[in-house]
């Protein structure tokens, strides 16, 4: 019977931490089945979806990660999933993507997370970067969020509510569809 587990690593950005994570999972018998990676500052930040019909899955996991945290340097963290992660898009909502971008101030994410919450869209993907303004050096925020909405929300009302929010933060907020 298969078995699920999600997997989130941080360390120092180095070469080689995927390299040391993938032949982690491989002697531990489980299969990379999805990932998302990314440099945050000086550190490198992992997330896996890992799968295994080995039958001492979760003990080799749990060996080898204490493995890494003592000879690389990795923090370690793995959860045992209830049954099969759920696969594709849901029935009954659209993908949309919301670019924000402003003069970098505190609670831009708090403010539009809770307005896409209270409109019940569900966040799949984000990121975020400060970056300076090209002519100015100003710190320009940028956020970057992927959402399922459900097809009972209109789209128009999660529209206004955005405005409302670019508005009072003094950002530009834009949604669209995506294909």
């Amino acid at each position: 019977m298969k078995k699920w587990f999600a997997l989130s690593a941080i360390g120092h950005d180095r070469p080689g931490i995927v390299a040391d994570l993938a032949e982690f999972i491989f002697e531990s018998e489980c299969n990379l089945e999805d990932s998302s990676m990314s440099r945050l500052g000086s550190e490198f930040a992992v997330l896996l979806l890992l799968s295994s019909t080995g039958v001492d899955a979760e003990r080799r996991l749990s060996a080898g990660a204490k493995r890494l945290e003592w000879e690389k340097r990795l923090t370690v963290f793995i959860r045992p999933l209830d049954g099969e992660p759920m696969r594709g898009k849901p029935y009954g909502v659209t993908t949309f993507e919301v670019e924000a971008h402003g003069l970098d101030k505190a609670g831009i994410v708090a403010r539009v997370a809770r307005c896409l919450t209270e409109s019940e869209a569900n966040i799949l993907e984000m990121s975020t970067r400060v970056r300076p303004a090209a002519e100015s050096g100003t710190p320009v925020y940028h956020m970057s969020i992927v959402i399922d909405l459900p097809n009972q929300v209109r789209e128009e009302e999660l529209r206004r509510r955005l405005d409302e929010v670019a508005h009072a933060l003094r950002i530009e907020i834009m949604l669209a569809r995506r294909s």
